[in-house]
């Protein structure tokens, strides 16, 4: 991902449309959109099933995007937007939620299960491969018995949204490491 000519194409999962918008598993579209904004560009509608941000991040080539598609089905936009770039599945990195981290909490890895995560089980299945980077965002557990999949689809509680912005730009930070330094450089930083 450190050569001059090599793309790194970064995916936020997030579910489309206003209903959505400050929801927990819409913090990758979160991410994504800081990106956008440090590239300069604004998203644009991609054949691929996707909106689309192309430009430098830190002095790499990257590709921005965000699946037009519910985040079970994320898969094929995502499929569709490396065939369109000819990315390898190696330097795809993709921006997620996860229940298993305290909130906050940004921890970067390569392959891997996919805890139950739909989005990246659609991303898995469509590549045929699970050797991507994931750029985990900490959501924390739902309390109580309140069942995960609501949980996800709830807005940040309100103690969360005063920090919400700094762990966006921290997450942002470690993406453009990942794109610019390595995987491994990243991880040293940031974990």
């Amino acid at each position: 991902m450190t050569s001059p000519d090599a793309v790194s194409l970064i995916v936020g999962l997030g579910n489309p449309g206003p209903r959505y918008v400050g929801n927990r598993h819409n913090i990758g579209f979160l991410v994504a959109d800081e990106l956008a904004d440090r590239v300069g560009g604004k998203f644009k509608a991609h054949k691929s099933g996707a909106e689309v941000v192309e430009g430098r991040l830190g002095g790499a080539r990257a590709v921005l995007v965000k699946p037009r598609s519910f985040m079970n089905l994320s898969g094929g936009p995502v499929a569709g937007a490396v065939k369109f770039y000819k990315v390898p599945p190696e330097s795809l990195v993709v921006i997620h939620d996860e229940l298993d981290l305290p909130f906050g909490t940004i921890r970067l890895k390569r392959g891997g299960g996919e805890n139950g995560h739909n989005g990246l089980r659609s991303i898995t299945k469509s590549l045929g491969t699970r050797d991507y980077v994931r750029v985990r965002f900490g959501i924390g557990r739902p309390p109580g018995r309140m069942d995960p999949a609501d949980y996800v689809l709830k807005d940040f509680a309100t103690v969360e949204r005063k920090e919400l912005a700094y762990f966006i730009d921290v997450c942002a930070d470690a993406v453009e490491a990942v794109a610019t330094k390595g995987l491994e450089a990243a991880q040293n930083q940031f974990h």
